[in-house]
């Protein structure tokens, strides 16, 4: 079957058929077989494959991502404690507490979950591919990256640009230099729209909504794109690599205008990560959002020693939607959140 081939052999259900998958039978065919060549890649490449928890105490805490919780009481006579946890929204920190406790290289297949997110490239929950390996720099962080692509996708090795030329080539500004200003004329020119709840004075918002409605739509066609060397405002996870500017070492894979995969030479420092984690709470403040877990077990972890290590999160729906001439994750999954 050739990847563009029909997606259509189920046909549209009826208000009273919903029962039926959105997703045509060649198309889950497909989707069992990009499965498969996952694992052999990585098998291939010396990773064991581990599970962690969907549910847990911990959760990632970003400004952006907004994780359903969960309330469970338990006990003696299931009511004695009220305990919230969390449905993961990237299994990140257990699988570093992995890497802390002595693996070296491992990934995993897994069920994610993200509130508010749902769109042509979006699921509320979605499957995810995660992976670590010990030792790993930024170089072959991204390397590896390039070559799982092209063993999965075909498309060739992927090309490498900082977040500052691509931003040169695609909007004539530095971004790392340019105020809001220059930003919003730029979001202005290009037809790029902020949503009503924007702040005008929020420059990484600007860049954000830069980045996702002009700079990487433009990246990836001839060749998947390799975006590396973010604001150190946006490092997320990753390391700040020392400089003017300084630099977060954090990439991005991005193929025919879609970002599949986030990546980070993974950041060490307990006390660090505890400054970005009040900051990040701060900022959902400022939002209108909760705030999310202080504390966790990855600290704990990262203060026993976390090793050296790159890591990469990647959308595995939006692949098989690619490798399947999709345009809509509702092709690829058998029964997305409206059908749930």
């Amino acid at each position: 079957m050739e990847r563009g081939e029909s997606r259509g052999s189920m046909p549209q259900a009826s208000e009273h058929e919903d029962f039926r998958p959105t997703a045509s039978w060649d198309t889950l065919r497909l989707r069992a077989e990009l499965l498969e060549r996952v694992r052999d890649f990585f098998g291939r490449h010396g990773f064991l494959e581990v599970e962690t928890p969907m549910l847990s105490a911990d959760t990632v805490v970003d400004r952006h991502l907004d994780p359903f919780s969960v309330v469970i009481a338990h006990g003696a006579d299931n009511a004695n404690t009220v305990r919230r946890l969390w449905l993961q929204t990237s299994p990140e920190f257990a699988m570093k507490r992995l890497l802390a406790a002595g693996a070296r290289a491992i990934y995993q297949v897994t069920r994610a979950f993200r509130q508010g997110e749902r769109g042509p490239w979006h699921n509320p929950e979605f499957t995810l591919v995660e992976w670590y390996r010990a030792g790993d720099g930024m170089p072959e962080g991204m390397g590896l990256l390039s070559d799982f692509c092209d063993a999965i996708l075909a498309r060739g090795p992927a090309e490498r640009i900082s977040y500052r030329e691509a931003f040169e080539r695609h909007l004539g500004l530095d971004p790392h230099t340019a105020d809001t200003k220059a930003l919003a004329s730029a979001a202005e020119r290009h037809r790029v729209a902020a949503p009503a709840s924007f702040r005008e004075e929020d420059r990484d918002g600007w860049l954000d909504l830069l980045l996702s409605g002009r700079v990487g739509r433009c990246l990836g066609h001839d060749q998947p794109a390799i975006l590396y060397d973010y604001p150190a405002s946006q490092a997320a996870l990753a390391r700040v690599r020392p400089g003017d500017p300084p630099l977060a070492e954090r990439f991005e894979l991005f193929v025919s205008g879609i970002e599949l995969a986030n990546g980070y030479h993974e950041l060490l420092d307990p006390h660090e990560l505890r400054g970005r984690i009040a900051e990040n709470n701060a900022l959902r403040k400022a939002d209108g959002k909760p705030s999310l877990p202080q504390e966790s077990r990855l600290l704990a972890a990262m203060e026993v020693g976390l090793p050296a290590a790159t890591g990469v999160a990647l959308g595995f729906d939006r692949v098989v939607m690619l490798a399947a001439g999709a345009t809509c994750l509702d092709e690829v999954i058998a029964f997305p959140f409206d059908r749930a």
